[in-house]
């Protein structure tokens, strides 16, 4: 969870560099182009994602089995073999080495250790449950995140044949699709999570082992499966594909979102207070479900559709779910689980609600601000006297100064609130490595003295 914190932290950093040269074209051209800043903010944002909800099963599903996971050892080579991944990943980009695909720009060869490390997860998640009998949905939504996020992973890796990679069609049916399957697969992670998370809240474990739950787990996995065809509409690709993503686009939001909204009101004031930053985070990701939602419900009418395609509206729906769903669900776990692990934060109180403020309200800002831009490009593509481009994004300049701006005050929102989970973790890892240098010096010491 901590690797994944820093890795947001980074990822915007990154993203800001990026809007910065959408604004002064040219800016750190020589160190750290476009061409690097795109992957460098697109990739520590994704891994941000798989780190955060590989560190939230891993200690939830301890949590709810109550003992260890079956090997240690295993996960600690699964970190190991992803961190030297992404750190690969990341210094690739800045020496301009790249060889892959939009979210997995990098060499195919740095997927190896990632394959190899998500083997090792999954045998010890299965590994690390007895049976799968009457367990509670959480546990079949990580399963299957798991499962599939192998599955769509490899999949995005089918280009290197030449049989896709040389009929365009196929290549881009196939890579659209894959990366649209992997999103619903990290869904699964971190939905069931969430689930988890507010059954820990309230004390009901109800939730858990509900048909509306169960409804929310199938109705994922359809989604996972069969919604990716609304990124394909302009493709000349066969049509019942897209006729079944238009009818189950974004269903499965719809169901999360009335759990979440559901469940505030059964979590007592207490308890409310108890998880009081983890809890607004759920709150604030159930808004951003309503808005993500709308947005993408009109984005997959095909009619509406060809519109936006390729504008900005995609970029906020992108960010709106990425960071107003994703993100602030990880946020929660985050939270949850590094919350006064070591330090009280009860002195930080006012300082992470000033945080939480400021990333929100900046976050809507920035949303309102893309699809403004992405209307203006729509029109502009749709043109039948085009003006030129570079004078249309001149045009669109006001826009890309309030994105800036907004993002800028979303980063430092977002430093305010991991900050504090970052240090806290360090100095817990301190005290602990003081506390057993010192008794590892008294037992030399009495050992000594008794020889």
């Amino acid at each position: 969870m901590v690797a994944g914190l820093l890795l947001l932290g980074a990822g915007m950093l990154f993203g800001l560099t990026g809007a910065m040269q959408y604004i002064r074209p040219g800016f750190l051209k020589e160190a750290l182009s476009f061409e690097k800043t795109r992957p460098l903010h697109v990739s520590s944002v994704v891994f941000w994602i798989i780190f955060g909800a590989v560190g939230t099963m891993t200690t939830y599903l301890q949590q709810y089995t109550g003992k260890k996971l079956y090997s240690h050892l295993l996960f600690q080579l699964q970190l190991l073999l992803f961190s030297a991944a992404v750190l690969a990943i990341l210094v690739s980009y800045f020496f301009g080495v790249f060889g892959g695909r939009e979210y997995w720009e990098f060499n195919p060869v740095l997927a190896i250790p990632i394959v190899l490390g998500w083997l090792l997860f999954l045998f010890n998640f299965i590994k690390s449950i007895d049976s799968f009998k009457s367990q509670p949905v959480y546990i079949w939504m990580w399963l299957t995140g798991l499962f599939f996020f192998l599955f769509t992973f490899l999949e995005s890796y089918l280009w290197i044949f030449p049989y896709f990679r040389n009929n365009i069609i196929n290549d881009m049916t196939v890579q659209w699709k894959s990366y649209g399957s992997m999103v619903g697969a990290w869904n699964m992670l971190i939905y069931g999570s969430s689930i988890f998370l507010m059954e820990k809240i309230s004390g009901n474990k109800d939730y858990s082992r509900s048909k509306i739950a169960f409804a929310l787990y199938f109705t994922g996995l359809f989604n996972l499966m069969f919604n990716w065809g609304h990124h394909i509409y302009t493709l000349p690709t066969y049509p019942f594909i897209k006729h079944i993503s238009y009818a189950v686009s974004m269903t499965e939001l719809v169901i999360f979102g009335r759990i979440l909204f559901k469940w505030q009101s059964t979590v007592s004031d207490a308890r409310k207070l108890f998880h009081q930053t983890a809890y607004r985070f759920l709150v604030a990701a159930d808004v951003w479900v309503f808005l993500s939602l709308g947005l993408a419900i009109l984005m997959s009418i095909p009619a509406i559709n060809v519109y936006t395609h390729g504008t900005h509206i995609t970029v906020a729906h992108t960010m709106g779910t990425t960071i107003g769903i994703n993100s602030f669900l990880l946020l929660a776990f985050a939270f949850d689980l590094l919350y006064d692990s070591c330090r009280p934060f009860s002195m930080l109180k006012n300082r992470l609600r000033l945080g939480y403020w400021i990333t929100n309200i900046s976050l809507f800002i920035f949303w309102i601000s893309l699809i403004i831009a992405g209307v203006w490009k729509a029109k502009w593509q749709m043109s039948t006297n085009k003006i030129p481009f570079n004078e249309m994004m001149l045009q669109l300049k006001p826009c890309f100064i309030i994105i800036l701006n907004s993002g800028i005050l979303m980063f430092i929102g977002i430093l305010i609130l991991i900050f504090p989970l970052i240090k806290n973790q360090v100095l817990c890892y301190l005290d602990t490595r003081a506390k057993q240098i010192k008794n590892n010096n008294r037992n030399a010491a009495d050992a000594y003295s008794i020889d």
